[in-house]
Formats: C-alpha cells, structure tokens, sequence
C-alpha cells in the first residue's frame, strides 16, 4: 500500500511538470495559438501596474546606450506585466537570411525573464523581409513564443487572426492588433470590449503604427482612427515612429472630424474619448517630426496638431497604474551620457543638415531617469470587477 501511495504521487508530479513545459517551454506554431499559458489573475482590488515600450535597441542599427539605460530603468520600477509594441531587433543588412540567436538571447535577458507577464505586438521589422522593408529582421518567429499568450476566447464569436487577442490583465483588457495587413477588428474585439465593460475593466488596446501622430502623418481617419475610436478604449497605444507623442482623447471620428477633449493638467474622465499615444522611445534610433525636416508631405494638419498634448524625441518608457477607479500613466525620460568618441548616436542619420536646428529631449540635461508628464483618467462609477464569472456564462 505504501509503495502504491508512493507511485501515485510520482505519476500526478510527473504529470503536473509535463503540462507546465508544455506550456511554459514549446514555440507555438500558428495551429496551436490558442493555447495559452495559465496563471493566476492579478486582484482587482489592487493595482497592477503595466510597462509600455516600444521600438527598441536590439542590433546593430539602434541605439544600443539608450536602450541598456531605458531597460534597467524599467526594470527598476517593478511592473507586473511587460507589454511591447513591437520592433524588437534592427540587424545591419539588408534582406537577411537568418536572425541570429545573440538577438534571441538580449531580449530574453531584458524583455523576458524580468518580467513576470509579457504581451508583445509585431512590428513591421520583426517580420520577414520584403522589397519595401528589406532591412526587416525575420525574428518574429523566435520572439512570439517568448511572450505569456493571450486569454482563451469564446468559439462562438469571430476569432481574431494570428498575433491578435486579448488578455485581463488586472483591471483592464488589453487587445493586441496586428497591422500588417491591417484589416478592421471590430467584428472579433468589439464581444469582448463589450463584456469587458460589463465587468469594469478598462480597455487598452496595442497596435504597431499608430493611427494618429505628427511624426509622419498619413491620414488614417476615415479608416484605422475611425475604426478604432468607434470601439470606445480609453487608450490606444503605439509604436513605430521613435518619438513619444500624447494626444487628448478623441471622440468618434465623424465626417472626418476630430472632436478633442483638452487637459492642460493631464486629468481626463472615462468617456471623454480615445488617448492616443506613440511610445517608440526604446533604444532605437531617433527620427525628427515632419515638420522640423520640413517636409510638407507629411506634416500633420492643423486639426491634428491642435489635438496633440505633448511630442518629444528622447529615449523613454511609460507606466501605466491600473486600479478601479483611475488608469495613472507616467512617461519616465531615460537621459544618457553623449559620448563623442564612441560609435553610438542616438540620431537617424546624423549627417543630415536638419540636425543643425533641432535638439533632442536630453540635450542640456544631466544623465539619469526622470518623469517627462503624467496623465490619468478618472472613473468613479465603475462596477466592481468579479473572479466568478455568471452561471453558464462562457469564457471571454
């Protein structure tokens, strides 16, 4: 009896190590998406608190001072979830064969093991090369399965495509979109907000190119910003451009207007609209606005412009404090030492004459971390979130 007794609890531990390095271990091929880590859920009661990045220092075409500096530093403030908007590796060559495993190994080191609960959007240059972006890194496959995955979803509702979904992440839902190509997510997100807000969650959702900035503008409005803002998040989060822009929130987009809620203290109410913001300060190289290129093809207009709250280049990250009641984010500056004798400069092409007229965020400030802005959005009559969904009610 005690060698059966003995045998059992072998077999059930040997089973629950089985199924955890499946789970924790196995790169998920596009059949087995579906499969998600398991993890208990961050207490609604408290606050979670999420680190944004986006668009950083891996290989040999960033900025590699700037994103060991920005990755300490957001390391040190402790989230409890990582999300990445995508633009992980920048390799030196153009239409490369491979994507090296130093790479794979940096961003496990920085942007996974530290990081308890990781959701990572693809960027155009994680994606395998092609004739308009044939300096893409073709890493995607490798990154993927280093994040935590997504919530599971209800089969009765349409299924989002490969690198999308959502995740409960404490008192919020976080949507991942996939840009390319862009295709309108209304008919798989929009269930799953809805049921989100029955709870009293926030909505966040994440996409690589944003659909708003002054950085390079292409008019979206008609198209990626309507669809988007007619899904009611209360934050939009974005890579791409190495810059960091805020805007105040933005309503629907009707007949192509932008109706704009202003702050000039950073404090918003749930519903006054969509705050966009691009965050694409994480180590790679900084490129300036179209306005101060000068180039008039893609200077955002006027109504744009007055919508905008704050724009700089610099490196930086953001964290966002998520409670019941109020959605906190903080923009940390991340300032480096310019070393004139090394190779590294943070600037896109640094010979180019506009340089001589523009000046980057840290230019006349010490080294070290500080906060750049804060913003938050304020709710009083959120209903409280529950651990035990209704009887017969499916997953979301």
């Amino acid at each position: 009896m005690k060698w059966f007794t003995l045998k059992i609890i072998f077999l059930f531990t040997l089973a629950i190590f089985v199924d955890y390095s499946i789970g924790e271990g196995a790169p998920r091929s596009t059949a087995d998406w579906s499969v998600q880590k398991v993890m208990a859920p961050f207490p609604q009661s408290t606050t979670t608190r999420i680190a944004i990045i986006g668009d950083t220092g891996t290989g040999e075409r960033a900025y590699a001072p700037g994103f060991s500096a920005v990755q300490k530093a957001m390391r040190d403030t402790v989230p409890d979830a990582l999300l990445h908007l995508g633009d992980f590796v920048y390799q030196p060559e153009p239409f490369p064969n491979s994507c090296p495993d130093r790479y794979i190994e940096e961003i496990k080191k920085t942007l996974v093991a530290p990081y308890p609960l990781r959701l990572f959007v693809a960027g155009d240059n994680d994606l395998p090369p092609k004739k308009n972006k044939p300096k893409a890194s073709g890493c995607w496959d490798k990154i993927d399965p280093l994040d935590s995955g997504f919530d599971l979803s209800d089969k009765n509702i349409p299924q989002p495509r490969n690198f999308e979904g959502t995740r409960v992440v404490g008192n919020a839902l976080i949507g991942i979109i996939h840009n390319y190509p862009w295709q309108d997510p209304t008919p798989w997100l929009q269930p799953r907000i809805q049921e989100a807000r029955k709870k009293g969650l926030w909505v966040i959702l994440a996409v690589h190119e944003p659909a708003l900035t002054t950085a390079w503008y292409r008019d979206k409005r008609d198209t990626v910003l309507k669809q988007l803002n007619a899904l009611n998040p209360d934050l939009v989060l974005a890579g791409n451009q190495h810059s960091y822009e805020r805007f105040h929130p933005i309503g629907s987009i009707e007949d192509g207007t932008l109706k704009t809620v202003k702050s000039e203290s950073g404090k918003y109410q749930s519903g006054d609209g969509a705050i966009h913001i691009v965050s694409g300060g994480g180590g790679a190289t900084f490129k300036p606005f179209a306005d101060m290129q000068e180039n008039e093809e893609h200077t955002a207009p006027k109504d744009v412009f007055d919508a905008l709250a704050k724009r700089a280049l610099m490196n930086h990250f953001i964290t966002l404090d998520i409670s019941p009641d109020i959605l906190k984010g903080t923009v940390w500056r991340v300032c480096v030492r310019d070393e004139p004798h090394d190779k590294w400069n943070p600037r896109w092409k640094s010979r180019q004459e506009f340089w001589n007229t523009i000046t980057l965020e840290c230019d006349g400030k010490p080294e070290g971390v500080t906060v750049y802005e804060e913003f938050e959005i304020q709710d009083k009559t959120r209903k409280p979130y529950s651990l035990t969904p209704p009887l017969g009610a499916e997953p979301m």
